[in-house]
């Protein structure tokens, strides 16, 4: 009995894995657990009232939204060898950045709609990378060495809400630009099969996971904790569960919060590791924060102001500055999570506090 129960205690801890902070904080704030308990609460005041008060809406998305776009450029100055690493990253890109911004308002009615559909495009592929690259730190980090069949599939299960917001997009994205106006017809010859081929998606993108889960589960990797299994069907149910547009909203929401969690522990493990730190971590969580949100104000409400005072309209200002911040964004990110050796990032996984 007691063998049993030990056994028992061992399967457990192995499919908790090891997380950063608590498997509570991990889980619910990270692995998206919360996400699922606030979308019930969101049918409920569906059509209603909103969540988030118009008063305290614009609080709320600097709080989370304007400071996890902030929080990337904020860990890329402050990352060890950052600098040295990635030289055009950190020196050149700010610097491209603001003048092709600066171009782009001599020719707004051209570029806006590019600059938008880049972004847009961008966004649920960046969700889904982010799922993928948390669902591979916690497996590595919980003595979980995925094969490389097993990282390609589940490099391809966590893109597909990516795919299916493309196809359900018919006015906002890429695919749609290559193909025929929409509105040209009343009903477009490929309207029911690509419906059809949505639904399949929404399907694959709840039930592969799981697959991929059992597969690993009977492979010589070793067991995949749930919050790898987590973090991709929850990205995956913010676009499907909500309509095309609140997903959106409630997908940058929770994957703001993510990012900050994520991003924030990070930071304090690497600035806590170096010689010549004095401070504790709540030093380091306030000061990652606090920085995150000085600059997300600053990149959201005063930088679209400085182009209306050159003379600019308020509409596009806003709108190409919300559209170069993102696009930064994304790059930016592409690479300060990068797993290669010596790199930070390894050190921070390895490490068992």
């Amino acid at each position: 009995m007691p063998e049993s129960s030990s056994q028992s205690e061992s399967l457990a801890k192995r499919l908790v894995g090891r997380t950063f902070v608590h498997p509570l904080f991990d889980y619910m704030l990270i692995g998206g657990g919360l996400s699922l308990l606030v979308i019930p609460i969101a049918f409920a005041y569906s059509g209603e009232q909103t969540l988030v008060s118009l008063e305290l809406l614009p609080w709320f998305i600097l709080l989370s939204n304007s400071a996890h776009f902030a929080a990337s450029t904020v860990r890329l100055y402050t990352k060890p060898g950052a600098r040295e690493a990635l030289p055009m990253l950190t020196m050149a890109l700010p610097l491209l950045t603001i003048a092709i911004l600066s171009v782009s308002f001599l020719f707004a009615d051209r570029t806006g709609p590019v600059l938008q559909a880049i972004y847009l495009s961008w966004s649920p592929f960046h969700y889904a990378a982010q799922a993928y690259g948390l669902a591979v730190m916690y497996s590595y980090r919980s003595g979980c060495q995925l094969e490389s069949a097993h990282k390609r599939m589940l490099w391809w299960i966590a893109i597909i809400p990516f795919i299916r917001v493309l196809l359900q997009s018919a006015d906002k994205h890429f695919l749609w630009w290559l193909m025929p106006n929409p509105t040209a017809v009343t009903v477009p010859p490929w309207s029911l099969p690509l419906q059809a081929l949505v639904m399949l998606l929404g399907l694959l993108a709840l039930l592969l996971p799981v697959v991929l889960f059992l597969s690993v589960w009977r492979s010589k990797a070793g067991t995949m904790p749930l919050i790898s299994l987590l973090v991709v069907i929850t990205n995956g149910m913010w676009f499907i569960v909500f309509t095309h547009y609140d997903g959106f909203v409630w997908g940058t929401i929770f994957h703001g919060l993510q990012y900050l969690c994520i991003a924030t522990i990070f930071h304090v493990r690497e600035q806590r590791a170096r010689a010549d730190n004095r401070h504790g971590t709540r030093y380091h969580v306030l000061w990652f924060y606090g920085a995150s949100l000085l600059l997300g104000y600053g990149l959201f409400n005063c930088w679209p102001q400085a182009y209306i005072l050159l003379g600019f309209g308020p509409a596009e200002s806003v709108l190409l500055v919300i559209a170069v911040v993102n696009i930064h964004h994304f790059i930016v990110d592409a690479y300060i999570w990068k797993l290669k050796p010596g790199d930070s990032n390894r050190q921070v996984i390895a490490t068992t506090t």
